[in-house]
């Protein structure tokens, strides 16, 4: 895939999104998959892009993947928003699981999900 390797604390977050949170639609619907992939909000080539990520089970990600039934984010974007709300929205949902659950506090996480580029890269 394009864009620029991922940092360590980088790979350590996406590590701790699939393993404390799995697939965030999923929870969203009362159910669990802690099968994940990594689903990034804005593209893999922004300096803060890793940052800005989703754990997604494969029926919540792609299309033609995974359980059937469940919307996912690629081609059905807007279909994927309406049933689990807007992706910023649901990282900021991870971040604070992250942090009132397990007392991981992700700053660069933070920072790109605020909007704070200056901080996140």
């Amino acid at each position: 895939m394009k864009g620029r390797p991922t940092s360590a604390a980088e790979k350590r977050f996406h590590d701790q999104l699939a393993r404390h949170i799995g697939c965030i639609a999923c929870l969203l619907s009362k159910s669990s998959n802690p099968e994940v992939s990594i689903h990034h909000i804005d593209g893999r080539t922004k300096p803060w892009a890793h940052w800005l990520v989703l754990p997604l089970c494969a029926g919540h990600h792609q299309e033609n993947t995974g359980r059937p039934g469940l919307i996912p984010v690629h081609p059905w974007t807007n279909r994927f928003e309406q049933a689990y709300g807007p992706q910023p929205f649901l990282l900021h949902v991870c971040l604070d699981i992250l942090e009132r659950r397990h007392g991981i506090i992700v700053p660069q996480a933070r920072a790109a999900a605020n909007g704070d580029w200056s901080k996140a890269a």
